[in-house]
């Protein structure tokens, strides 16, 4: 195949337009993304049971795994490189592809040793089976890579939505005619495959015959730092699952994941494909650093002040969120999601960290943070075990506000974002927040006794009170000001 420029080439206008108009686009993709994703927990969770879930978590750390070597973060550095060419493409295609093929033969020869470690062979039968959703993503990694490159972010909110509204329907009806944990696997195969059709379709990129380009030497260098990263950040993010699996049963399990699933898995799917219009576009001003800097600090408080206020009701309310999302049989799930509520009154902070090390090619520096975080995860989950999920939960969030500071001085001692200028921008609205979840817990005897009215009324004021915390300081004001600018100019589109 001939190289073609506009394959691999980001658009030649202004920056600064692609990055609002890839904000605006990414927004309305994860609105569809997180509808669907509410929807999936509060539907499914009425169709099955909390074994049924179980049974996927356990199988979903082992896939989470073997995940963590199929990409080798080769799609990140296909975006974070200046200039890239069709051969060297071409290699990381290949190698994603047979990477993934042999993962794939791994999952499957783990069928038994899964089984033996839970005590359920219906774990070990569904980890064999996710082996196809393997291959389906590593076939289509280089395309989507491609397509975040070139700031198509239209396209690649369509297909994001598209998917994710193809993944909840199979789900939902597998579940209506067989309520097993199929259902869950099903919607994850679907949108596997809606992926992988989209990606090749949009992307106007196929591959030539597998062969090694020179280049791509130093793309596998790079991404190998990712790499690093991912290994470590999956202790963190999966050993609770494990641990709570093995020694506490599927069902203490199925409500841990529930817990999670509903608080923190929503945060995560708003600031990870917010990378998606960040790492591109920092990564083309690295070589402008008062620009490169203030678009972050831009975008952080804002992202802040959209995620936070819907945490701290979350946390100050959950006994009465959780049992109206999920029904009264998730009861349990409750005291959890509470605990696991103060870790995301940070994530939105910390997890766009990411953008900074992989923009500024600073991929070794972000696997030893990922060690570290792993390695304090891992007491943390290790000294709350006894105590059960909510031990565990609760240990998590505390480590989350013992490593904050340190991640942000380690970030800031290179690069144009410095620790005093997070700090700076984010006080109002993480303090705020933190202040919203007092005072919604000393108004809990006062608000209507209906779930609906009562989170509702909740919803007002934690925002109410957030935005008035940070309109007490300058950083705030400036970031509230850009908000209601950028209101007025979607408005004005709109009309």
């Amino acid at each position: 195949m001939a190289a073609d420029s506009t394959v691999f080439d980001p658009p030649s206008g202004s920056l600064g337009r692609s990055v609002g108009r890839g904000a605006l686009v990414t927004g309305g993709s994860q609105a569809v993304r997180l509808a669907c994703q509410f929807a999936s927990v509060i539907v499914l969770s009425r169709l099955l049971t909390p074994e049924h879930f179980g049974i996927v978590a356990m199988a979903a750390p082992v896939m989470a795994f073997i995940g963590l070597f199929q990409d080798l973060g080769l799609t990140q550095a296909t975006v974070q490189k200046k200039n890239i060419t069709h051969g060297e493409v071409n290699t990381l295609f290949w190698l994603n592809l047979a990477i993934s093929m042999l993962l794939a033969a791994l999952m499957v020869l783990a069928w038994p040793l899964v089984t033996r470690f839970y005590g359920d062979p219906r774990a070990g039968v569904l980890v064999a089976a996710m082996s196809l959703q393997l291959v389906l993503v590593g076939g289509t990694g280089q395309h989507l890579a491609l397509l975040n490159r070139r700031m198509e972010f239209g396209r690649i909110a369509i297909l994001d939505g598209l998917s994710a509204v193809l993944g909840l329907a199979v789900s939902v009806i597998w579940a209506l005619v067989d309520p097993t944990f199929w259902a869950l696997y099903a919607g994850g195969t679907a949108t596997a495959l809606a992926g992988l059709a989209g990606g090749w379709m949009l992307s106007r990129w196929r591959p030539g015959l597998p062969r090694w380009t020179p280049g791509a030497g130093r793309l596998v260098h790079f991404g190998a730092g990712i790499t690093g990263f991912n290994f470590a950040n999956f202790f963190s993010r999966n050993l609770d699952n494990i641990l709570i699996g093995r020694y506490r049963g599927n069902e203490e399990l199925g409500l841990y994941d529930r817990a999670y699933r509903l608080l923190l898995f929503p945060l995560q799917q708003v600031t990870n494909p917010l990378s998606r219009v960040m790492v591109p576009a920092l990564s083309r001003m690295t070589d402008q650093p008062d620009r490169y800097r203030n678009a972050f600090l831009r975008v952080i408080p804002i992202l802040l002040l959209v995620t936070l206020p819907g945490v701290a009701l979350a946390v100050a309310l959950a006994d009465i969120l959780v049992p109206f999302a999920l029904g009264q049989q998730w009861i349990g799930s409750a005291v959890i999601f509470q605990a696991l509520g103060f870790a995301g009154l940070l994530q939105p902070l910390n997890n766009p960290s990411g953008w900074l090390f992989i923009s500024q090619g600073r991929s070794t520096e972000f696997m030893r943070w990922g060690v570290f975080v792993a390695l304090t995860s891992i007491v943390a989950f290790v000294i709350g075990l006894p105590y059960g999920a909510f031990g565990v939960a609760l240990a998590y969030a505390v480590s989350e506000y013992v490593r904050t500071p340190f991640l942000w001085f380690y970030i800031g001692k290179r690069g144009p974002v410095r620790a005093g200028d997070v700090t700076r921008v984010a006080f109002p609205f993480v303090v705020g927040a933190h202040l919203a979840v007092g005072v919604l817990w000393a108004l809990r005897p006062h608000l209507p006794q209906d779930p609906l009215p009562a989170l509702a009324l909740g919803t007002v004021l934690s925002y109410l009170m957030v935005i008035a915390f940070a309109a007490l300081f300058a950083p705030g004001r400036a970031t509230l000001r850009e908000c209601l600018q950028l209101l007025r100019r979607r408005q004005a589109a709109v009309i």
